[in-house]
């Protein structure tokens, strides 16, 4: 049985050395025993190490590249079985076993393990290094200084210093740790694996701590787990600000009865200065009454139904106040909504390009919607069109009406089975009616074709294709029948 001894602080250097020996000699993983200095408590020296005989034939069966940054990786663990899970994996690849890529392999699944832990170590390094400054002496210039103090669970002082280094690059700093320390004096790095005692950083900057913390907690948004998994209670104790988080956690609930309380009682923050400013404002002339921009005005503040709630705003009809046709859509989309125009989404733009096949200018047109509210599903960060219900389109029919009203069309064209049901209540399946002038009330004329949004949801391209000329067909029938 031979023996290993190593310092064993995240030195790959040291362990490849000893391990390059062995490997050369032949010598099985389970004739090496790897122990570092802190396991023996100093009693031995690395002096001691038993050094293998060499062989005639010694293996030098070269390794991958993606073995040696895990390695680097993992020799940075605190687990005292790295070293052998390290040799190991070495042995196995020196004789001709390619195993990297299986995930299920024992020897892969523990490295992966250790490198995994060293990367989060090294992430909350980043985050919960809270640094001190230490004042210069009475009378002397210079840089500033500063110190903290962080206890990794790994040896990690020498692959997280360089990030440090970038990221106070214009400060001389100090991190100590129980694992090894490291310093930037504006022109060298230096790291040390010696253990460091934690110095006494208490000052007045806890308190301030303190106080943002307390400020910015939001009871109302608390997810404990969450935030558990982020900020785990090992890191407390070097955090002025977490012997709040038990309190806060405690009276989070009753904190949020009372944030409802006030909000329903209490002005917005600046209430009373908007309120001055909006008061020196000299109000506008409104639009004259009975007029289409007196009616787009009104239709602003809408609340007839409960769309309203969740659309960005009202989105009105637009066009010649004078136009011979007026199309009428289903409700606007995501697009319209955020625009406040009607058709300027991806079915305005088949619309657009149908129009213009047709030789019509789209100008000469009215356009509006049945609705005048975006429906829609939230998912993530995505609205999800949903169709407007029947009792919808009727409280929405009072504007459609008055549109009618004002503009006086010839000819009025219902895109999809939404727009027709809104100006006739009729419930007839659309093939039925599309295509051939239907006489209306006061002298118009309906003409029925589908909603351009229909043809987007076409998968099969030949079928689209034919739809979109019969698209095309329907539009210049409405071109004729206008004229």
């Amino acid at each position: 049985m031979y023996r290993v001894l190593l310092r064993g602080r995240g030195d790959l250097t040291e362990w490849r050395d000893a391990a390059r020996a062995y490997l050369a000699a032949g010598i099985a993983p389970d004739r090496v025993e790897w122990r570092t200095m802190d396991d023996t408590d100093g009693l031995f020296g690395l002096d001691g190490n038993q050094l293998p005989e060499p062989v005639d034939k010694p293996v030098t069966q070269g390794v991958p590249p993606a073995f040696l940054k895990l390695a680097a990786s993992v020799i940075c663990h605190s687990d005292p079985t790295r070293f052998s899970l390290l040799y190991r994996m070495l042995f196995r690849m020196a004789h001709g076993r390619n195993f990297l890529g299986m995930a299920t392999d024992p020897d892969v699944v523990a490295a992966n393990r250790m490198s995994k832990s060293i990367g989060r170590d090294y992430h909350k390094m980043t985050a919960f290094v809270r640094f001190k400054e230490i004042p210069l002496p009475e009378g002397v210039a210079g840089r500033r200084r500063f110190v903290s103090w962080f206890e990794p669970d790994h040896f990690i002082i020498d692959r997280v210093a360089p990030f440090f280094q970038r990221r106070f690059n214009d400060m001389d700093w100090l991190i100590v740790t129980p694992r090894g320390s490291a310093s930037w004096d504006g022109e060298t790095l230096r790291t040390s694996d010696e253990p460091a005692e934690k110095p006494d950083l208490r000052d007045d900057t806890d308190d301030l701590w303190r106080t943002y913390y307390a400020n910015i907690f939001n009871p109302a948004r608390l997810k404990v787990k969450m935030m558990m998994s982020e900020m785990p209670k090992k890191y407390w104790k070097n955090l002025p600000e977490a012997e709040l988080i038990p309190g806060m956690i405690a009276s989070a609930e009753a904190s949020v009865i009372e944030m409802g309380r006030k909000a329903a009682s209490e002005p917005l923050a600046f209430h009373h200065r908007i309120q001055e400013a909006a008061a020196r404002v000299p109000m506008p002339e409104g639009p004259t009454a009975g007029t289409i921009e007196a009616l787009r005005e009104e239709a602003r503040r809408c609340t007839r139904c409960d769309l309203h709630c969740m659309a960005t705003q009202t989105v009105f009809g637009e066009g010649p106040v004078n136009a011979k046709v007026m199309i009428v859509g289903e409700q606007p989309g995501d697009q319209e909504d955020l625009a406040g125009r009607p058709f300027v989404g991806p079915a305005g733009k088949v619309f657009n390009e149908a129009v213009s096949a047709a030789g019509i200018d789209r100008t000469q047109f009215y356009i509006t919607n049945a609705v005048k509210h975006f429906k829609y599903e939230p998912r993530g960060k995505r609205r999800i069109h949903q169709k407007p219900n029947m009792g919808e389109v009727q409280q929405c029919r009072w504007w459609l009406v008055q549109e009618l009203d004002l503009v006086q069309p010839k000819l009025v064209v219902a895109m999809g089975a939404t727009a027709l049901f809104s100006l006739t209540e009729m419930r007839h399946k659309l093939e039925d009616v599309r295509g051939r002038p239907i006489a209306m009330q006061n002298g118009r004329t309906l003409f029925v074709t589908v909603h351009p949004s229909y043809l987007l949801r076409i998968p099969d391209l030949g079928r689209k294709a034919e739809e979109v000329a019969r698209f095309i067909e329907d539009i210049v029938a409405i071109g004729r029948l206008a004229s």
